[in-house]
């Protein structure tokens, strides 16, 4: 049987997933809602209003849709999965309470707790009760600590100040500010963890589970992991930090645990899991989850998955993942992301793109935040263009990624140049 898709998403994401996916023997038709002009490239986009579920409905139906992936966290914790299965559509992602261990920072820490998942000692506090959370916080007098706004906000509601003076900054800035304000009706403060932070990512078909792979992004602005966070400056796989017996504790600490709670509770568990890690002297602990694939990591993995990505997700669909190989492949990948120059603070959109072509000839680059205007490509985001290298070595796979980033030119253009380093002091 051959299948047609549709793909929820417009990001660096979803353009790999569209990648993934493009290149199975089992696919008719993908479309991609609203996509990107890399998406095009492999499908067809579609203009089409994806928080409008009932709009999204109507496409699935009208367009013969077998099968629905949904990329980016929004739809998920909205429910769009819920809305489409009430009317009898196959959808790969979680349902809207199984979203939820990343729609919720507080969900998710009672959950590990039910089920004695390993994570940071925490506390919770309403929006209206800030005055309570900074005594909390002085009382206390621990630093560095974490502050967390327990909704979605776009990888940037977490903060982690060094002293009272910060502490007292960050939580006005969540309480004021005008894009934090809703992701911060509750606030969860964590104690700082230490160690080197990482991610594994699983498949589930809501009974079980199988690791699609590995992973360390790149959060921070600022070469040397400073300056303020964003969605993802660069990533690579696999991670050298997760090694065998790493791995093998976080599947039996963290994400075996994760399923099997989740089916208990009534809330089965299907899409991609990432489980962000940090690899602390007691072993790997949950810093979030979330509930979907990872931007960039998914553009270092899916071009590692040696099995047929559209056979794995139908496999989850049909819950009959256990039966289904999910193979990745020996060599390493690391991804840059090229952005627009003051991300993730203001920046300016419309430049033109140049240098695509040259680069695209011996790496893969997924497009994130762009747009076509006749012949010519232009910025349209923060993040603008993902470019992966691969390689035998992790240093090749950087140099390659390197190498080909240095051909793309657009004003005011910004990159990390030490993407990969921390992975590399771990091979010596």
């Amino acid at each position: 049987m051959s299948y047609n898709v549709l793909l929820i998403g417009s990001g660096g994401r979803e353009h790999a997933l569209a990648w993934g996916i493009a290149s199975s023997e089992k696919l008719n038709r993908l479309y991609t809602a609203p996509g990107n002009p890399g998406t095009a490239e492999l499908g067809e986009n579609a203009v089409l209003d994806v928080s409008d579920h009932s709009a999204v409905k109507d496409f699935i139906e009208e367009h013969h849709i077998d099968l629905t992936v949904v990329g980016p966290e929004q739809p998920l914790v909205e429910g769009l999965v819920d809305k489409l299965e009430a009317e009898g559509h196959k959808v790969f992602g979680p349902r809207q309470q199984a979203a939820m261990l990343e729609g919720s920072k507080e969900f998710a820490k009672e959950f590990m707790q039910r089920h004695n998942i390993p994570t940071a000692a925490y506390k919770a506090f309403d929006q209206e009760d800030f005055d309570a959370a900074a005594d909390y916080i002085k009382e206390n007098n621990s630093y560095p600590i974490v502050l967390k706004a327990d909704g979605l906000a776009g990888g940037k509601g977490v903060f982690i100040p060094e002293n009272e003076e910060e502490a007292m900054s960050f939580l006005k800035e969540l309480k004021n500010s005008s894009s934090l304000r809703e992701a911060s009706s509750r606030l969860v403060i964590e104690e700082f963890m230490t160690g080197e932070e990482a991610s594994v990512f699983a498949v589930c078909d809501g009974e079980s589970y199988q690791v699609i792979g590995n992973a360390q992004d790149h959060k921070r602005a600022g070469e040397g992991d400073t300056g303020l966070n964003t969605g993802g400056m660069g990533a690579y796989s696999p991670a050298p930090v997760v090694t065998k017996e790493i791995l093998e504790a976080v599947e039996k600490n963290i994400i075996a645990p994760t399923v099997n709670g989740m089916k208990e509770e009534g809330n089965p568990y299907v899409g991609f899991l990432y489980c962000g890690l940090m690899i602390t002297e007691e072993g790997p602990k949950v810093v979030e989850y979330n509930c979907r694939f990872g931007d960039p990591e998914c553009q270092v993995i899916i071009p590692r998955l040696e099995s047929d990505l559209l056979e794995i997700i139908v496999s989850c669909l049909n819950g009959n993942l256990r039966e289904t190989e999910v193979e990745l492949d020996e060599l390493y990948r690391c991804c840059v992301v090229l952005t627009s120059g003051g991300y993730p603070g203001s920046y300016e959109k419309g430049k033109e793109i140049k240098g695509l072509e040259k680069a695209e000839l011996d790496t893969l680059v997924f497009h994130a935040g762009t747009r076509s205007e006749g012949t010519k490509l232009l910025t349209n985001g923060g993040r603008v263009l993902n470019v992966v290298g691969s390689g035998k070595t992790l240093q090749a796979a950087i140099d390659n990624a390197y190498e080909a980033i240095r051909k793309i030119d657009f004003d005011k253009a910004y990159y990390r140049g030490d993407i990969g380093a921390k992975g590399l002091k771990h091979l010596g």
